[in-house]
């Protein structure tokens, strides 16, 4: 495990910190830990759906059709209108 140090933490931080770890029932390290984790995300990251991401990218460029559900068919050469 890692540590971190933090210097020239202001007062009034760290009262507040050790207020929130004693609502919460656990020391001020376990408390800062938790926080930690929550702001970059390490206790349970969303799983990214690359589907979902890009439709949310492309809504409102002109796409107004569904895509076809192509899963378990062979693949196909693109057809393209003259």
């Amino acid at each position: 495990m890692a540590q971190l140090i933090v210097r020239q933490l202001d007062e009034d931080v760290k009262l507040a910190l050790q207020r929130r770890a004693r609502a919460h029932d656990r020391s001020t390290e376990e408390e800062v830990r938790e926080i930690l984790r929550a702001a970059v995300g390490a206790s349970s990251p969303a799983p990214v759906r690359l589907g979902s991401a890009i439709a949310d990218r492309f809504r409102g460029h002109g796409l107004r059709d569904d895509i076809a559900e192509l899963r378990g068919q062979p693949a196909r050469p693109a057809q393209f209108d003259k």
